[in-house]
């Protein structure tokens, strides 16, 4: 079931983005996100780590994975994920396979392919498909707008070496 962004949602996708904005630094494409628990507490975070380790490393595989270790299935429930983009196949299906809850993205899969075509960027291997289509009875909330869909829309421009 998707809804919209809260004002309280804001607070944690600008973490996403500053994050995704150290992952361009170290030469990464501009993704982050965040685990934050029922009480609001950021308990874990991430960016992506593609150029670091493999073409697998991106911050929600990492986060799922943390929390798999780290958490029970109760308190994986009652996680919610921000990030900074909407998750790609792979990680949708690490989201709902280790049971997270709640996922709240800046960017769509969709508007991250209309600003790869925009400037001339080479498509992705894979077929994106909205998140709801492959986790089954999750909350979802996204895409964002405004100044920081602006700000990770520059990111990934800043990754692609576009001026």
């Amino acid at each position: 079931m998707k809804k919209n962004i809260t004002k309280a949602d804001k607070k944690y996708l600008k973490r996403c983005v500053e994050l995704a904005a150290l992952a361009v630094d170290a030469g990464d494409e501009a993704f982050g996100s965040i685990l934050v628990d029922k009480e609001g507490k950021i308990i874990a975070e991430d960016h992506n780590r593609v150029n670091e380790k493999n073409v697998l490393a991106h911050p929600e595989i990492e986060l799922a994975r943390w929390a798999v270790e780290n958490l029970s299935e109760e308190e994986r429930a009652a996680i919610t994920m921000y990030t900074s983009g909407e998750h790609c196949p792979m990680c949708s299906a690490a989201h709902g396979l280790v049971g997270l809850g709640a996922l709240v993205y800046l960017s769509s899969a969709k508007q991250l392919g209309e600003w790869k075509s925009e400037y001339n960027q080479p498509e992705a291997k894979i077929n994106f498909l909205p998140v709801e289509e492959i986790i089954k009875n999750i909350e979802v909330r996204g895409p964002g707008e405004g100044e920081l869909l602006e700000e990770i829309k520059a990111l990934h421009l800043q990754s692609w070496k576009v001026k």
